[in-house]
């Protein structure tokens, strides 16, 4: 995958045109009682190998073996090195075609290509594994993010024969859009009324965060905390029981901040 929040990336399209296969990286990150492990090493073109159905960069890889994606795992920590080694196996319960532009000039897009999947992952280290719900999608577009957006707000709520998903967006000029969408199993998309905005207290680096929901919820835990993302896990209180949901907050102004793109090193570094 591009690294789209690659400082490395982004220092070379300052300097003229870039090759995008040349800033690339696998972000791997566990979160558990035993603490949590981020991995996001950016490599050179040198280590990117990619066809139809695989893509390798440096020691991982992922390919999709006719029924499901596997993800092959070895990477190393940051900022405490350790090693990450393991295998994810994603298996759609269908493929999702749905398509949605996230601007209004067409520049960036977006697909929920497997929105409901079971997942098995084994983990040799650290050592652990599971089983449970998974997710896949895919962004792309032909300028970068921060050149469209101020913000977006997503979440991705699993529910037991599919899954809700929101998009809350705001543009570089303050106009702001958002959309839900109700995914069924078998890969139907059907369009709901966008829930009202609810507000949620703001993390340590102060990031405002807020989501969409018609039903109670409670932040479970905050997965992640930096000057510009933050990933959540809610939990919704719905009429059937509840459902988890991951929750992102992204702000592109910070994001384009020189303070900020000084600090993404230490938790991206890169093998050219």
């Amino acid at each position: 995958m591009g690294s789209v929040f690659s400082p490395y990336y982004a220092r070379a399209r300052r300097r003229g045109a870039a090759d995008p296969e040349n800033f690339c990286a696998l972000n791997v990150a566990l979160y558990g009682g035993a603490g949590h492990r981020w991995a996001m090493t950016e490599r050179g073109k040198r280590w990117v190998a990619r066809n139809e159905t695989s893509f390798a960069i440096g020691p991982s890889a992922m390919h999709w073996d006719g029924d499901a994606l596997v993800i092959d795992i070895d990477e190393i920590t940051v900022p405490v090195p350790r090693r990450v080694r393991g295998r994810v196996r994603l298996t759609p319960s269908a493929i999702c075609a749905h398509e949605v532009a996230l601007d209004p000039a067409g520049l960036h897009h977006w697909r929920p290509v497997a929105p409901f999947s079971s997942i098995v992952a084994e983990f040799e280290r650290p050592g652990l594994s599971w089983s449970g719900t998974g997710y896949h999608d895919m962004n792309w577009g032909s300028v970068p993010l921060e050149e469209s957006f101020e913000s977006w707000v997503w979440s991705r709520a699993a529910k037991p024969s599919g899954a809700s998903i929101i998009y809350d967006t705001v543009l570089r000029d303050g106009s702001a859009a958002a959309f839900a969408l109700d995914i069924g199993a078998d890969g139907t998309v059907r369009e709901d009324a966008v829930p009202p905005r609810a507000e949620m207290p703001q993390t340590f680096w102060r990031m405002a965060r807020h989501t969409r929901s018609g039903v109670p919820f409670e932040a479970v835990s905050l997965l992640e905390d930096s000057p510009f993302y933050a990933r959540t896990l809610l939990r919704m209180r719905t009429g059937d029981g509840g459902a988890d949901a991951f929750h992102e907050s992204l702000s592109l102004a910070r994001f384009r901040n020189p303070i900020v793109q000084c600090m993404l090193p230490f938790r991206m570094p890169r093998r050219g």
